[in-house]
């Protein structure tokens, strides 16, 4: 007897729910996955076809523990960040030179002259890039 009757109010709320739906266009959501982020020693470009970064592109703000916080879709940073860079290394402002050498001391000839958020915008860090390489200094995060 509790099966019918559980079965009669289930047919029951299901004819009534039928005419709730309201007609419309509704959107829908897609997202697609961009992979792995590259796999690179002192970063990589927030621009496609994100190549790698030569040493001294990205500041010390751009890594936490060691580890690049990523840029462009794999950036993964606090929100409002903004991290110095130097734009020499860039190929948009013209650098075609070689990488440096690997041996380097790491950060040891890094001079800022802008700020980025991890999607290629240009902003203020809040603070100064200079000096951010002395031992013992710390950028904000």
């Amino acid at each position: 007897m509790k099966k019918i009757y559980a079965l009669t109010a289930l047919a029951c709320a299901a004819a009534l729910s039928n005419g709730c739906v309201v007609p419309g266009t509704y959107s829908t959501q897609v997202s697609a996955g961009v992979g792995l982020a590259p796999d690179c020693p002192y970063g990589y470009f927030d621009y496609a076809p994100y190549d790698c970064s030569p040493y001294g592109y990205y500041g010390p703000d751009w890594f936490i523990g060691g580890a690049f916080i990523g840029a462009g879709p794999w950036f993964r940073g606090p929100g409002g960040f903004y991290g110095h860079v130097d734009n020499r290394f860039d190929p948009h402002n013209g650098y075609g030179g070689p990488l440096p050498n690997r041996g380097e001391r790491a950060f040891a000839h890094f001079h800022a002259n802008e700020a980025r958020d991890g999607r290629g915008h240009v902003g203020s860090a809040g603070h100064d890039g200079g000096g951010e390489h002395i031992a013992g200094a710390v950028g904000r995060r």
